[in-house]
């Protein structure tokens, strides 16, 4: 056996699959804590609708990466036409969590690349998602974070993201 993996929570199929409570900012907990956010389990499932409304009171409440877990659960079962744009809005909902972790280079990253796969739908994406706005939030935080105008934790207000 894997001594260094052998305390690894894992999927029946194997895969590392991390059960630990995590902090409001998605960072794993000791085991047996009590977690500030619930988990968004593997194989859940979001219709669009559903997901969008969902991700957005999370993103309002702070909780950007529990939103990136459900955006992410979209993209997946998304149809091949539109899973650059749920990719882009996971992305730039997970560099959210990275700025608010302190990640402030990875952050900017994540955002950057997050805006210019959700920009090429324009006007007219799918489900009403505003594109445009979440494009210039995600470039607007990720230069905030280049020049020290916004700090990890709390200077990050995950809310000003509006998918719709």
């Amino acid at each position: 056996m894997d001594t260094v993996n052998a305390d690894r929570d894992r999927a029946p199929d194997g895969r590392a699959q991390n059960q630990r409570p995590r902090d409001r900012y998605g960072r794993p907990m000791p085991h047996g804590s009590v977690g500030e956010v619930e988990r968004v389990p593997d194989d859940a499932e979001f219709s669009p609708e559903e997901g969008l409304e969902t991700a957005q009171t999370l993103l309002d409440q702070g909780y950007a990466f529990t939103a990136h877990e459900v955006l992410e659960a979209v993209w997946k079962s998304s149809p091949e036409s539109e899973r650059e744009l749920w990719r882009g809005l996971a992305q730039a909902a997970v560099g959210v969590t990275h700025a608010q972790r302190g990640n402030l280079t990875g952050a900017a990253r994540l955002l950057r690349r997050g805006a210019d796969r959700v920009e090429p739908y324009g006007p007219d994406a799918p489900h009403g998602v505003d594109t445009a706005a979440v494009a210039a939030f995600a470039r607007s935080l990720a230069d905030d974070l280049d020049a020290g105008r916004a700090g990890p934790g709390d200077g990050v207000d995950p809310s000003r993201m509006r998918l719709r």
